[in-house]
């Protein structure tokens, strides 16, 4: 009798304390028909690249992300295939009629989805460059904006080589060597010093036209004339030019560029740049486009300005953003996607993702599985009865010891 009151009152029983039992064998409700299985890449029925990004949707933790990131963006790219047909269609359709034979590349999204890419200047220091050259060769992007140095970068590199280094090479010894450091990656100082030499007779030319013309220089209309002046197709800003990609860069005196800018003050003073007319230039094109799509890795200012433009429109309609930012200490940096939602910067209805982790190894797999295989990838500028080809040497540059190419 003692026994069974005991039971009653949750001390114990004969298979053990039932208030433990109801906590660990508590039963649970029916999944929704909706819910997804957690399954991993099975290697032994694939073993290519889209089986394992196919495999990430349902791999869980930031593979799932990465999984629903592609997945927004293949929304932005269908979104922009199907109204810029639409558009082109009706663009043909009013040069036939008014007799103007002109192919305007330069809408910039105007007629479908602007797909707007923003990186941080690191991004341009790796290997990244090469997978935005990509996109802007094949025009599968509209807008950039970035940072001074994800601008001067990409010109320095076609200039001088930037080598695999380490992350615990003493700054010291580098410094004594003129060597600077990103991460793991070295610049001699030597390429900054060819930079200059390169880039100071065109800030003079750039001062006479605008005292003898009258031209007016805003951030974006400077780089993209040194587009035009380098004159190379392994630079970013070359294709952009090439296919009326506008850049933006708020903070264009934050690096090389503004070194060079401080010291052409002095030697051969009165040069301007319009900041306002390039802010304007950018809201304006948020404004206008009809659907708005946002790729940004890192964060800072490059984050900012995208996403602010983007309420100008109440909010882009798809967002995908990949850095190892956090959210506690209130950065912007690290601000998740629904904190912009809360400044309509993204549209409420949208389905945004964060990817938490390093681009360099997430960016290039993200684009293998959506930009790669658009149909647009095979619209160059050669078909369009220009001659693409090159006879460009490729040098390629190994990692190699601190003192095979410092001497420390």
């Amino acid at each position: 009798m003692e026994s069974s009151s005991a039971a009653a009152n949750g001390v114990h029983s004969s298979t053990g304390p039932a208030d433990s039992l109801a906590a660990v064998l508590k039963p649970s409700d029916a999944p929704s028909a909706e819910a997804v299985t957690v399954k991993g890449v099975d290697f032994d029925e694939r073993r290519d690249l889209d089986g394992l990004l196919e495999s990430f949707l349902t791999s869980g933790f930031q593979a799932t992300n990465v999984g629903l990131a592609i997945e927004e963006i293949r929304r932005m790219l269908e979104g922009r295939e199907q109204q810029q047909q639409q558009h082109e269609s009706e663009e043909a359709s009013e040069r036939e009629e008014s007799g103007d034979d002109t192919d305007d590349a330069g809408d910039g999204g105007r007629g479908h989805c602007t797909i707007w890419l923003a990186f941080t200047s690191n991004m341009i220091s790796s290997g990244l460059r090469e997978v935005f050259v990509f996109l802007a060769k094949h025009r599968l992007i509209d807008v950039i904006v970035t940072s001074a140095g994800g601008v001067e970068e990409d010109f320095i590199k076609c200039m001088a080589p930037t080598f695999i280094g380490d992350f615990t090479w003493r700054g010291r010894e580098l410094r004594d060597k003129g060597w600077n450091r990103i991460g793991n990656l070295v610049v001699p100082n030597d390429n900054y010093c060819r930079f200059e030499e390169w880039l100071q007779p065109i800030l003079d030319a750039m001062l006479d036209e605008q005292r003898t013309h009258g031209t007016i220089w805003t951030p974006s209309k400077m780089i993209d004339r040194l587009g035009k002046e380098i004159g190379h197709e392994e630079s970013l800003y070359y294709w952009c030019h090439k296919n009326h990609i506008p850049v933006y860069c708020p903070g264009l005196t934050d690096g090389s560029l503004g070194d060079n800018l401080y010291f052409h003050s002095y030697r051969s003073p009165g040069l301007l740049l319009d900041v306002i007319g390039d802010i304007r230039a950018t809201n304006d094109r948020a404004i206008k486009c009809r659907r708005s799509g946002m790729i940004i890795l890192g964060g800072g200012l490059s984050k900012h300005h995208t996403c602010n433009a983007n309420l100008m429109r109440n909010g882009a309609d798809y967002a995908v953003y990949i850095n190892t930012a956090q959210e506690y200490d209130g950065c912007d940096s690290g601000a998740r996607p629904d904190e912009a939602v809360s400044w309509g910067k993204i549209k409420s209805e949208a389905k945004p993702v964060k990817v938490h982790g390093d681009a360099t190894v997430l960016f290039p797999l993200i684009v293998a599985a959506t930009f790669a295989k658009h149909p647009h990838a095979n619209k160059t500028a050669a078909d369009k009865g220009e001659d693409a080809e090159s006879s460009r040497e490729h040098n390629h540059h190994h990692n190699v010891p601190l003192h095979a190419v410092t001497g420390c």
